[in-house]
């Protein structure tokens, strides 16, 4: 390993040291706890190290990890980033439009064992909405993030068949807030996730409009949230990240710890005057439905319905939040856009690795609470 790129930092120890961010340990919760994400249950401190060991196959080989881009005060805040290897080039590129960074490697051609490590420390607490006390005045975006939050992307358009749809699922709403909440209750109700997606799935949601095809996963069911709220004029976005702990109300399927190299998750948020940005995550109870033991749960089934409910509003942020980012170009890469940045990418001289697939690409994510000292 070249030592002169043994490490290099961000602002990592400086916000270590920030006031009301001590690490919380977790406190386990039973089974039988209620599914109620509050921020009143403080701020955790947690650790997710990415270590990305490609093949080399000739040429220049380049990779491309996302690093927590998302600052948001009330939940999520990136505390620094630590990176080592054996790359002849390591530097954090962004996205110019949505903001998402990522630490860009290159290794030379001869390089023997390409490997890179990367240690990223962030704070989360819950999210909660209290929908019985709005703004006392609306709450407005300005023109430039309206702009960015309702416009149709290559994966998300708002015309035709997603416009078509939209204005169905909304008639007789006159709040935006009621149009919100029938655009989520619509897609718990008719959508499935689907097992057989690969990864969190694409978000190709005029396909799955048109062949009526509405399974999926994460990026194709909260996608799918998004661009039928964009259609009818509410701002909404997706939030892609990654799953680091296990969740504290008992749910095995809302959660995961160590070895998370597979548990990226996409949520989605919605702009409403009277709250904001809101979170919002109609996949996960598709989730519950499928995964949660027993299984294939019934709609009505009380884990069901008490996901359902929290899900338009709350978060339980055992997660990682990377960015906002759609249709994203890869500095220095000569392969196409990505649909979103929510796993590491790579290339070599013959082409993009697989990134779904981290046993080929070969990388893994590790996360770790950390606890008060």
């Amino acid at each position: 390993m070249n030592r002169r790129n043994f490490l290099k930092t961000t602002t990592l120890a400086a916000t270590l040291a920030m006031p009301g961010l001590a690490a919380q340990a977790a406190v386990p919760a039973t089974p039988a706890a209620p599914f109620a994400p509050s921020p009143e249950a403080g701020w955790r401190t947690f650790e997710l190290t990415s270590r990305v060991e490609p093949q080399q196959a000739g040429g220049v080989l380049r990779a491309w990890v996302p690093l927590p881009s998302v600052d948001a005060a009330e939940w999520f805040r990136p505390m620094g980033n630590l990176w080592q290897g054996n790359a002849s080039v390591m530097r954090v590129e962004t996205d110019p439009v949505y903001g998402a960074s990522m630490l860009y490697a290159e290794w030379a051609p001869e390089t023997v064992n390409p490997q890179l490590e990367i240690v990223s420390r962030f704070a989360t607490r819950d999210r909660a909405t209290d929908f019985s006390r709005p703004a006392a005045s609306p709450i407005k975006l300005s023109a430039a993030e309206f702009e960015l939050y309702t416009r149709a992307t290559e994966l998300l358009p708002t015309d035709g068949i997603v416009r078509d749809t939209a204005l169905e699922i909304t008639r007789g709403a006159s709040t935006d807030e009621e149009k919100a909440r029938a655009i989520y209750d619509w897609v718990v109700d008719n959508t499935f996730r689907n097992p057989k997606t690969r990864g969190c799935g694409v978000g190709d949601i005029r396909t799955m409009l048109e062949t009526r095809d509405l399974s999926g996963k994460c990026a194709d069911l909260n996608t799918l949230y998004v661009g039928l709220a964009r259609a009818v004029g509410l701002p909404s976005r997706d939030v892609y990240g990654v799953r680091v702990a296990d969740s504290r109300f008992g749910y095995k399927s809302l959660g995961k710890s160590g070895d998370v190299s597979k548990a990226q998750h996409c949520r989605a948020e919605v702009f409403l005057s009277g709250f904001g940005w809101v979170p919002v995550d109609p996949a996960d109870v598709r989730k519950v439905v499928l995964e949660e033991p027993p299984g294939k749960l019934a709609l009505d089934d009380a884990k069901v319905v008490a996901a359902r409910k929290q899900l338009f509003g709350a978060w339980e942020t055992n997660w990682l939040a990377y960015n906002f980012g759609h249709d994203v170009k890869l500095p220095g890469s000569t392969g196409p856009v990505v649909p979103f940045l929510m796993y590491p990418q790579g290339e070599n001289a013959a082409g993009r690795f697989d990134s779904l697939d981290p046993a080929a690409f070969r990388y893994t994510l590790t996360s770790r609470e950390l606890t008060a000292a």
